[in-house]
C-alpha cells in the first residue's frame, strides 16, 4: 500500500522526530551533540528553514521548524541525515544503519497548539528523568527560550513573540508556560498525532487546510461503512 503523502505546507509548522534504529543511542559523546547541532544550522540556513525549538535525546531528536517552500523539511532532514550518519561511521568506524526509516512530522497549526509542541519538545528530558529542569539539561532550546543563552540555530516563531512586548517578558512568561502543570491528554494528544502524522490543530485550522488540499489531515473513521437498509413496505 502506498505511503499517503506528508502535508507539506510553506509556512505551517512541523514537529519531527528522528529515532536511533531499533531505539538504539544516535549520540555518543558531548562532540556528536555539538556536530549534530553545527550541521542542522548550516543545512537550515542553505535551505531557509526556521528552527523554533529542539531537543536531542540519547536515542532521538525533536525539532519544530517552518518550511518556507514546499519539500523543504525533507530535504533538510535527508541532508542532515547522511552528513551525521557519515560524519558516526567515521569516528567510531561503524557501519551499518544509525536512523529507524523515515523520520515522521506532524503539521501544527494555531499558536496555542504551536506553544504546547514547543513545550512538549523542551520538557522531554524532564519527563525522561534525565533533569529536575529543563533547564539543566545541555541539548535543547530551553535554555535559549527562557533563560537567554545565545543559540544561533533558533529562530522565535511568532506565537513566542507574542508572549511579551520585549525578550526578558517572553522569557519569563515561557518560562513560566513551561514550568505549568500540564494535562495528560495534552501529552498523549501530542504523541498521537505525531505517531499517525496527522495535521494538530484547531478544526477551524483542519477544515481549512483539508479543503487547500482536497483530503482528509485526520484519521478516517474506523471500521466499515454502514450498509443502506432499504426500507421494508408493508
Amino acid at each position: 500500500m502506498p505511503r499517503r503523502p506528508r502535508i507539506d505546507l510553506p509556512g505551517i509548522a512541523q514537529h519531527v522526530v528522528q529515532r536511533g534504529n531499533d531505539r538504539q543511542p544516535c549520540f555518543f559523546d558531548g562532540i556528536d551533540y555539538v556536530r549534530y547541532l553545527q550541521d542542522l544550522r548550516e543545512i537550515v540556513r542553505r535551505e531557509q528553514c526556521a528552527v523554533h525549538a529542539y531537543v536531542l535525546m540519547t536515542n532521538h531528536v525533536h525539532l519544530l521548524m517552518t518550511p518556507s517552500a514546499p519539500r523543504q523539511i525533507g530535504r533538510v532532514m535527508q541532508a542532515l541525515g547522511r552528513r551525521y550518519v557519515r560524519y558516526i561511521n567515521e569516528h567510531y568506524r561503524r557501519t551499518g544503519t544509525l536512523w529507524e526509516g523515515r523520520y515522521k512530522s506532524c503539521p501544527v497549526a494555531d499558536d496555542r497548539y504551536l506553544l504546547q509542541c514547543q513545550r512538549y519538545i523542551e520538557l522531554n528530558p524532564l519527563r525522561a528523568r534525565m533533569v529536575a529542569d529543563p533547564a539543566d539539561y545541555r541539548w535543547s532550546s530551553h535554555r535559549h527560550n527562557a533563560i537567554g543563552e545565545p543559540d544561533p540555530l533558533i529562530h522565535p516563531h511568532p506565537a513566542w513573540r507574542a508572549l511579551g512586548s520585549d525578550l526578558d517578558s517572553r522569557r519569563q512568561a515561557w518560562r513560566a508556560l513551561v514550568m505549568e502543570t500540564i494535562a495528560p491528554a495534552e501529552t498523549e494528544a501530542i504523541r498521537l498525532h505525531l505517531q499517525r502524522q496527522h495535521l494538530y490543530a484547531p478544526d477551524r485550522f483542519r477544515r481549512a487546510i483539508e479543503a487547500q488540499l482536497g483530503r482528509a489531515t485526520g484519521p478516517a473513521k474506523l471500521g466499515r461503512p454502514r450498509k443502506r437498509v432499504s426500507p421494508i413496505n408493508p
